[in-house]
């Protein structure tokens, strides 16, 4: 059967149909409603009150009328019915209805009815005229009426809901889909069959069958998604064969014992449990370790890095830039200094001659650790025993660089960090191949960051507030919104914001960082704020992630209302990582959205990333969360893996379930399942770099 076989669609609508995406009968038939109009409420005109109700009436037409001139033209129908009578009115389309409304005839209207003065009525109302008597007419108009998305395409092929509508009810009486959910799974979740769902879809009887199909569809693209997720975990990451490590003396137990100053969180003796166990599996590991910021993931990654090297592997830790890949460089070696580890560090500017000598300690063995920007994973760069690999901010990085890991050294144990709180939703579906660690505790001591939101009129006492600080030799971060002038959006940009702060702070040194510097400006620049010899560094958002000044107390954000809530938690991350007492500023603007204020308030009543980032999901959706930079997170057609997510974890439960009984769906009754879940399969064997 194809679209032309249908009675209405013509060579025209065909190719309207083809523009939008929909090519067969099936996908026609996948086109679902964008809402629905429920006209089951029938009401006689007496019940009517007049006060905005959305009602369907039925009577007879009594009188059809113009009225009017020019732009006060207008048409009235009077609708009559045992009780009273109801006046339909149009201002548009009045030719079209002149003709059709037959005074005499029995019709139904439906819309919404308000009182002025002793009459009631309708605007635009929708009509349905009825050929006869038959109580049935009135039972086809008094029903639950889906309305199907439209475009430019639809409206010049004059393709109206109600066609669509017309040619899906005739399409879901010829063709049968098959039925690909196994038995146990409908019964279990008491899902209609696919056939008996589409139908619901289409021609809902009630809201409550609508939400069962729904249910179903969305039910039915989580769990292929999640059986693909599944199955490729079971044969290709959790089979790779990793160095087996199962010795922890004497490097792990001295630093934990002895070097360290302070007990772990549960938090961190959680994840180190994880990880130990990967560690000793003989299986690869391919970890998500998550935390917020502050929670102490550097000591985690000292522990499984010590681990490593226990057992005679090198470690590698990838960071996104040269500066972090610095600091890493740096905490490293104050923690593993007394123990005698050797750390190398790669960056892209070391003179040859020392870049010989890391990369023949490398090759030889003799450096424990290697840390470095992507260049850790460049050819030029040969592991003696790589067991471990640690990838820092693992957003910035994609699966590509962790395919390029797992291919260096031995199938080295492969660990990514991430400092961004990401929803358990979102982490299920984005890091998919990867096991999760969370640290959901903050080390004790660490004292919160105190947040305000200030207006343009209270500036002076953010003043006060960083003079006080700068007094006390404390460092300040000011962050701007924009680079330059923006024509569409009143806003100071950095480099006015920064003649100003050098202009209200004059004896404190200013600095000035934003993202059209050159790499080692920005670098000069950042090394000179880590070294105190700037005190006040305005800025734009490059240093919102990982950047460690503990001596910086203050963060003022500018026009803060302009900023997602995850940017605004970072920023603030980057105060309070010393003993100072900090303070987190957000200057806004007078006038700010109903969204802003949301942002703004949350930021005020909670430091606790994760609750940030739920309310970010919810506020922008998962797209816009991500950013552009992000890719790889599944397009779902019917489900949102925010509201959905009791589904999202029902269908991992019920694949993981399956899987462990008929891992690769040969069961007879899995037939059909394993021919709509191949395909699948194959995408994200495609996405991961698996051949």
């Amino acid at each position: 059967m194809k679209l032309t076989d249908i009675n209405g669609i013509s060579p025209e609508r065909d190719k309207a149909l083809h523009e939008s995406g929909v090519k067969t009968p099936d996908q026609l038939v996948q086109l679902f409603p964008r809402t629905y109009i429920d006209r089951r409420k029938v009401l006689g005109i007496r019940q009517l009150h007049g006060s905005g109700e959305k009602v369907t009436v039925i009577g007879k037409i009594t009188s059809v009328r113009e009225s009017g001139f020019g732009r006060k033209k207008r048409l009235e129908a009077i609708l009559q019915d045992e009780t009273g009578q109801l006046k339909g009115v149009w201002f548009k389309g009045i030719s079209y209805f002149k003709k059709t409304l037959k005074i005499g005839s029995d019709a139904a209207f439906f819309g919404t009815v308000k009182r002025y003065g002793r009459f009631l009525s309708m605007a635009h109302p929708e009509v349905e005229q009825f050929s006869g008597t038959d109580s049935s007419d009135d039972q086809s108009f008094a029903r639950i009426v889906p309305v199907y998305p439209g475009n430019r395409s639809f409206r010049d092929a004059y393709i109206t809901s109600g066609l669509l509508k017309k040619w899906i009810l005739f399409t879901l009486d010829r063709i049968r889909f098959q039925e690909f959910l196994p038995d146990e799974v409908l019964k279990r979740f008491q899902l209609p069959e696919r056939n008996t769902a589409f139908r619901w879809i289409h021609e809902p009887e009630s809201p409550e069958k609508h939400i069962k199909a729904l249910e179903r569809f969305k039910f039915e693209e989580l769990f292929l998604f999640e059986l693909s997720v599944v199955s490729l975990k079971k044969e290709v990451f959790d089979k790779a064969p990793g160095p087996v490590m199962g010795r922890t003396k004497p490097l792990t137990s001295k630093f934990f014992n002895a070097v360290l100053p302070f007990e772990l969180t549960s938090g961190q003796k959680n994840a180190l449990t994880d990880i130990k166990k990967d560690l000793r599996s003989g299986c690869q590991m391919n970890r998500l370790l998550q935390g917020d910021v502050g929670s102490g993931k550097t000591v985690v990654a000292i522990g499984a890095i010590l681990m490593a090297i226990d057992n005679g592997y090198q470690a590698a830790m990838m960071a996104p830039t040269e500066i972090l890949a610095e600091q890493h460089f740096h905490t490293f070696d104050h923690w593993l200094s007394p123990l005698g580890v050797n750390i190398r560090l790669i960056t892209g500017n070391q003179k040859k001659a020392l870049r010989d000598d890391i990369l023949s300690d490398i090759a030889g063995g003799t450096a424990n650790i290697v840390i470095g920007t992507h260049a850790v994973i460049q050819d030029a760069i040969r592991f003696h025993r790589l067991g471990l690999a640690i990838i820092d901010e693992q957003h910035r990085f994609g699966v590509s660089q962790r395919a390029l890991l797992r291919d260096k050294g031995e199938h080295p144990h492969i660990m990514v960090m991430s400092a961004t709180p990401i929803p358990r939703s979102l982490a299920m579906t984005l890091y998919s191949d990867l096991d999760l660690s969370v640290i959901r505790d903050l080390p004790p001591g660490r004292k919160t960051v105190r947040t305000n939101i200030l207006r343009e009129s209270e500036r002076k006492e953010a003043y006060y507030l960083m003079n006080r600080q700068l007094q006390d030799g404390g460092q300040i971060y000011v962050v701007y919104p924009l680079i330059e002038e923006s024509e569409a959006m009143d806003l100071k940009n950095a480099t006015e914001g920064f003649d100003q702060v050098r202009f209200d702070f004059p004896d404190h040194t200013v600095g000035l960082l934003h993202g059209r510097m050159t790499l080692d400006e920005k670098e000069a620049v950042m090394r000179g704020f880590m070294k105190n010899q700037i005190q006040i560094l305005v800025s734009t958002t490059v240093i919102e992630v990982g950047v460690n000044v503990p001596n910086a107390s203050i963060m003022v954000v500018e026009h803060a209302e302009r900023f997602g809530l995850s940017q605004l938690h970072q920023l603030r991350g980057r105060i309070g990582r010393g003993e100072r007492q900090s303070y987190c500023l957000l200057m806004t603007d007078v006038r700010q959205s109903k969204e802003a204020r949301s942002r703004l308030a949350t930021m005020e009543e909670t430091s606790d990333g994760f609750r940030i980032a739920e309310a970010d999901l919810k506020l922008r959706g998962p797209g816009d969360f991500l950013g552009t930079r992000q890719s790889g997170l599944p397009e779902f057609r019917y489900a949102d893996i925010l509201s959905d997510q009791y589904l999202l974890e029902r269908a991992k439960q019920t694949a993981i379930e399956l899987l462990a009984k008929d891992p690769h769906l040969n069961d007879p009754t899995h037939r059909e399942l394993k021919k709509a879940f191949l395909p699948h399969l194959e995408e994200k064997k495609k996405f991961f770099r698996i051949s």
